[in-house]
């Protein structure tokens, strides 16, 4: 199974500049949770994101340049690697960004997508997701509070 895992705004908006435009700590608990113990695929933008490698999970960095290497990272050049390198997990999750996720979708079965209300002034931005292809499984609301200055949806979306 799998899973890409993403939180975009209502336009599809992910970032800018490498960078998350909001805070969302549950948002983050749940990422946390769901990834922790998995392969995890990204790009190497999204990977130099990081200040450290998330702890418990198998990094596995796609880039199309050839003498890439990181301590913390398994460095692959093509989707296809990324899902080789993870072939013994049972939920591999593709964490981004904007073109990895777009790749992704062709080979996913699962988006765990956090819909952010709200418009945002961003660089990167998540794919459509298409209809004819996908369909909403569940979703649970949040408001906005104390903690989370923009309300939002966990989604789950599957293939068809």
């Amino acid at each position: 199974m799998i899973t890409i895992i993403a939180a975009a705004g209502e336009k599809n908006g992910l970032g800018k500049d490498n960078d998350l435009v909001w805070h969302l700590p549950n948002d983050f608990k749940r990422f946390k949770q769901l990834t922790t113990g998995h392969h995890i695929i990204m790009g190497r933008k999204t990977f130099e994101s990081f200040p450290k490698p998330l702890p418990n999970r198998t990094h596995v960095v796609i880039t199309r340049n050839k003498d890439y290497k990181k301590e913390g990272a398994v460095v692959v050049h093509s989707m296809d690697e990324a899902l080789k390198v993870a072939e013994g997990d049972a939920q591999p999750f593709i964490i981004g960004g904007g073109e990895i996720y777009t790749i992704g979708i062709e080979v996913a079965d699962k988006i765990e997508l956090t819909r952010v209300h709200g418009t945002f002034d961003v660089d990167t931005y998540f794919p459509e997701i298409p209809a004819s292809d996908w369909q909403l499984a569940a979703e649970v609301h949040h408001e906005k509070d104390e903690r989370h200055q923009y309300a939002f949806t966990y989604q789950t979306w599957v293939r068809k």
